[in-house]
């Protein structure tokens, strides 16, 4: 009968247990998991099945990953978002959690740029580990990103992004995410790429402090190249910082309409 094991079809007889085929196809797997549920090795398998074999603490090849999240996003999907290059200007609460997004998705190859350390006050929205206080952010995350999909290709600068700079760290990308907390640095970003980097698009940001209405977050289309994300009026200030759920939320649309994008959904 047929099945699919770590989502690769197989063949295999009837009436054989979860346990002996997993001896057979990933001996010392001790997590078996049959059609999305964990189950005991002596249940029988039937035509159809889908088994995941999984040895506890395993890294998986970036074969068996590929196949995993190919599978996931279904494989047309899958390619196009490997041989994606993104750019993250900014790796704070926006960018930092954009950056977990897209690796976790499998974007092909992320550029990232700040040059800040890890400070306490950080902790309470960036994507951040209180044993990182003190580090560059691009070195702390790029640590993160390995340990979440350590197939992702990544390029960190540490360095005080400027017009001068900008098109030189992103000129491998079709897509920069503008994720600062400065409205200069923010419209400095903006106007740099839309106007030395024809090719490249910006998803940017702005408005999203406090704990206001979870739907007043939405991401606009502002001209053909960039995407606005935010209620464009919630500033921090005091009573109104910013906070991890709806830096969240923004993060979550910018990096959702990267994908967008970068699977031809232009509006």
């Amino acid at each position: 009968m047929k099945i699919r094991i770590n989502e690769k079809p197989a063949v295999i007889e009837d009436n054989l247990t979860l346990g002996t085929v997993a001896e057979r196809h990933k001996a010392g797997a001790d997590v078996l998991i049959l059609n999305g549920f964990p189950a005991p090795a002596d249940t029988e398998l039937n035509d159809g099945d889908e088994l995941f074999l999984i040895r506890r603490g395993e890294v998986p090849t970036e074969e068996e990953l590929e196949h995993l999240m190919a599978a996931r996003h279904t494989p047309g999907v899958h390619a196009f978002l490997k041989q994606a290059v993104v750019g993250i200007a900014g790796v704070g609460g926006l960018g930092s959690a954009v950056a977990v997004s897209l690796a976790r998705v499998g974007i092909g190859k992320l550029i990232i740029a700040d040059f800040d350390v890890v400070e306490p006050s950080n902790l309470n929205r960036q994507q951040y580990f209180i044993d990182q206080i003190g580090r560059f952010k691009v070195d702390a995350l790029a640590e993160n990103l390995k340990r979440i999909n350590p197939y992702v290709a990544l390029k960190t600068h540490t360095v005080m992004l400027s017009a001068d700079n900008i098109p030189d760290i992103f000129s491998e990308c079709t897509i920069v995410v503008e994720a600062f907390d400065r409205a200069d640095m923010k419209a400095m970003l903006v106007n740099t790429v839309l106007g030395s980097m024809p090719k490249t698009r910006v998803v940017a940001a702005s408005g999203l402090a406090g704990y206001g209405p979870n739907n007043t977050i939405s991401t606009r289309k502002v001209s053909q190249r960039l995407y606005l994300v935010g209620d464009s009026v919630s500033e921090a200030k005091p009573g109104s910082g910013l906070m991890a759920p709806r830096v969240g939320i923004a993060a979550a649309h910018q990096a959702n309409q990267v994908v967008r994008l970068i699977l031809g959904e232009e509006e």
